[in-house]
């Protein structure tokens, strides 16, 4: 099973959020530190806020925060939500398609109790368990950015 970009970036934001809980941050500096576009990520930050995995604070010193402890957040519950129904194959549809043994097939039992068995284990772990290593993360998350303020403060 694929996942959509959409559900890759919700996962990487409610990573970098957990990563430092105490902190908010913009969609900016998300944006660079995954190098993606700000774009895709006010989409995925729109959905997230309207989940209640997200807190959109206004104003000075506002940005973005988790709206949940991280042990709160179930990863499978995040996936399922992002990626919406799983259609492995057509058949998963309201309809057989057009394929020419859809009565007498077995794949689509053994499709769904693969997709069955890929939430099982996404539904063990929270968010919480992605961040565990949170030092390791933020000298990966963080410390490119830092490297750009002081770049950006030599140039003024």
């Amino acid at each position: 099973m694929r996942l959509t970009t959409f559900t890759d970036y919700s996962l990487r934001v409610l990573i970098y959020l957990a990563t430092q809980p105490v902190e908010r941050a913009t969609i900016a500096q998300v944006a660079t530190a995954f190098q993606v576009s700000e774009n895709h990520l006010v989409k995925v930050v729109h959905f997230l806020g309207k989940q209640g995995w997200l807190t959109n604070v206004r104003g000075k010193g506002g940005g973005l925060e988790l709206g949940m402890p991280p042990e709160a957040m179930i990863v499978g519950r995040v996936v399922r939500e992002t990626e919406g129904l799983s259609q492995l194959a057509e058949c998963f549809g309201d309809t057989d398609g057009d394929c020419a043994i859809a009565p007498n097939c077995r794949l689509r039992g053994v499709l769904g109790e693969a997709i069955q068995a890929f939430y099982a284990v996404l539904d063990k772990y929270t968010l919480a368990h992605l961040v565990n290593n949170r030092q390791e993360l933020a000298q990966v998350l963080f410390h490119p950015q830092a490297e750009a303020k002081a770049r950006r403060a030599r140039a003024v």
